[in-house]
């Protein structure tokens, strides 16, 4: 179990999870690896799906048990009610329950959210600011700022229901947009290194099941999801600005360079260095572009 608890938090000591590497306070240190990748993260799948369906399923039994049909549509807190009714004097631990399970929530969030904006800096369709980490202890310090302020202006509405709809809608969405990229990279490109392969039944049913709960939400709630897409279709021209035009004013970029150097200041943060093996080769040239801007000049170049 410690080595599938090393798969989903990582694991300094490791090899081959990421294709980067960072200094660290060993010779061989490697932020967010996983041992034996090709058994373990498989083995923590199959344990934990079937794992968190049981408890769900039992738990939603146990409530239709317990409680009439109104009492459940009268609740705001099913699980709190649930433990008022059966638990007597020892009903507090339900709310503490539901707050530690939410605790660990966010604490995933986390870890898999800021890693998302590390590997769009990585290919650089974020700056590059956020594909750095710490020179010390290998996290991505300024892929975790940028999480907690785009969470914080998130949290500025006043109603979170419709802010859990739409993020719910978007993330939804862009689960089965990432289980069709696979098919069409298995057709695509069939022979690029693939660590783990698995059989193409499984994200076939997923996104059979994946179409019609999408079809169904966008016939029972159209307004939530036409505002879910609005919101994910302001990221077109901002790519547009920031990835696809390549030549911006030289005064643009000279503000991108002093907010890089800066934010390397104040958060002491360095690119990883990347492993030099078939399937990062490209990475390496482009991480090395990314490098020049923030590389002190030549003295010696300018004055030829």
């Amino acid at each position: 179990m410690g080595q599938l608890l090393q798969c989903a938090v990582g694991y300094p000591g490791s090899r081959r999870f990421h294709s980067w590497e960072a200094p660290g306070p060993g010779p061989d240190h490697r932020h967010g690896s996983c041992t034996d990748l090709q058994r373990n993260l498989p083995r923590a799948i199959f344990i934990s799906i079937p794992l968190v369906t049981f408890v769900y399923v039992f738990a939603n039994v146990a409530y239709v048990t317990a409680m009439s049909p109104q009492e459940l549509l009268a609740s705001n807190a099913v699980a709190v009610t649930f433990g008022e009714k059966l638990l007597g004097v020892m009903a507090w631990i339900m709310p503490i329950s539901v707050a530690l399970s939410t605790f660990g929530g966010v604490n995933g969030s986390l870890f898999t959210s800021s890693r998302l904006f590390f590997a769009g800096a990585r290919e650089g369709h974020l700056p590059s600011v956020l594909a750095m980490i710490h020179v010390k202890r290998c996290t991505p310090i300024p892929a975790l700022l940028f999480t907690c302020i785009s969470t914080l202006l998130m949290l500025v509405t006043s109603d979170m229901y419709t802010l859990i709809n739409y993020v719910g809608f978007i993330n939804y969405f862009f689960y089965g947009v990432t289980i069709a990229g696979q098919i069409v990279l298995r057709w695509k490109k069939p022979d690029i290194p693939r660590p783990i392969k698995v059989s193409l039944l499984f994200p076939v049913v997923y996104l059979l099941f994946w179409a019609f709960l999408l079809v169904f939400s966008l016939w029972s709630e159209p307004v939530v999801c036409g505002t879910g897409l609005a919101i994910m279709l302001t990221g077109v021209p901002v790519y547009f600005l920031g990835v696809y035009w390549q030549h911006k004013p030289r005064c643009f970029n000279k503000f991108i360079e002093l907010l890089t150097l800066v934010s390397q200041k104040m958060c002491m943060v360095v690119y990883p260095k990347v492993e030099e093996d078939s399937g990062t080769e490209e990475l390496q040239e482009d991480m090395q572009e990314q490098r020049q801007p923030t590389a002190p000049k030549d003295k010696d170049a300018e004055e030829a």
